[in-house]
């Protein structure tokens, strides 16, 4: 439970920010959403002092990310969240090498992911989040002018934008099965332990659709394979409630960041402090109530304080954001 002093340092700061406040009255009658959302902070590790900053601020949940740790200290971590009734809800495996033209790059990048597994185990949280490889440093579509045509059962890649990319849909097409053989390896590793693995769309140039990245993900068929789903990454290539609707069952966890597009600026934009981007928040809600998703949500971003991204967390949740 939140204390006195952490709310009101929360509420005072939300203030000096200038952001909307409202009422508990208000909070609890903003929207009647089915969907129950709750709020996490990432983190590298969990100590003392990130448990007290988490429970301050009101976050019942935390995603951690330091892959160097050993089980028993991931084991012990576990205890220090469970005796202070907080959740370590995620595991943050990151980048890994699935599409590495190295064979022994491939093989390694396996089994750092089925270490991150065994971690994620240990964390007592339930998914770990996995970047199935990446591709650059050859012309590209821009952001924009993606129209991707694909076939539905092999998932190679016929087309990527009006004109001719032939490069880089060898690549995107040489990542897809590398990349399948790889998550296949894993996924009886994921079942036997319990953890989802959660494929990231992510800035590598990869499934950058909304269809695409969906078709990947299905094409497992397995209930251990799902999305990790960034609602701010790909807002350059559609809306983020697109990518909401479009992976719907699929999503098993979600991150949380707000992106500025700017068709004419590098990279079609750029990150910015949640709110002040370009993407309809109300409009996102709703569509996470739509497919049903109930879970945990992750705020990756900055500019705000973490009383801050607190109360914007808890106005997006009752879609006053």
């Amino acid at each position: 439970m939140t204390s006195r002093r952490g709310f009101l340092m929360g509420t005072a700061a939300i203030a000096a920010a200038g952001l909307p406040r409202f009422t508990r009255g208000e909070e609890a009658g903003a929207a009647p959403f089915k969907t129950v959302l709750k709020k996490a902070l990432i983190r590298k590790r969990l100590t003392p002092d990130v448990v007290k900053t988490l429970k301050e601020n009101g976050f019942p949940g935390v995603e951690l990310m330091d892959k160097t740790v050993s089980e028993a200290e991931a084991r012990e971590a576990r205890r220090l969240a469970e005796n202070e009734g907080l959740q370590i809800h995620s595991f943050m495996g990151g980048w890994f090498e699935f599409n590495a033209k190295d064979p022994a790059k491939r093989k390694a990048s396996i089994e750092e992911g089925k270490k991150n597994l065994r971690l994620a185990k240990a964390y007592g949280a339930s998914v770990v989040l996995i970047v199935a490889g990446r591709i650059g440093g050859m012309p590209m579509p821009k952001p924009h002018a993606f129209k991707t045509e694909f076939d539905p059962k092999s998932l190679m890649l016929s087309r990527a934008a009006d004109g001719d990319f032939p490069e880089y849909v060898q690549a995107q097409n040489d990542a897809t099965k590398y990349a399948q053989d790889a998550v296949a390896e894993l996924a009886p590793v994921a079942a036997e332990l319990g953890v989802t693995i959660g494929l990231e769309n992510v800035w590598n140039n990869l499934w950058v659709t909304p269809e695409f990245a969906a078709a990947f993900i299905r094409s497992f068929r397995n209930a251990w394979v799902k999305s990790y789903l960034d609602l701010g990454n790909h807002v350059r290539y559609a809306p983020a409630e697109k990518w909401v609707e479009t992976l719907s069952d699929q999503i098993v966890k979600m991150h949380i960041k707000d992106f500025k597009i700017n068709r004419d600026a590098k990279n079609e934009g750029s990150f910015v402090r949640i709110g002040d981007g370009s993407i309809d928040w109300k409009r996102v809600r709703r569509a996470i109530d739509a497919v049903g998703y109930n879970g945990w949500v992750s705020i990756e971003s900055s500019g705000w304080t973490d009383a801050e991204h607190s109360a914007i967390m808890d106005r997006f949740f009752n879609g006053t954001l």
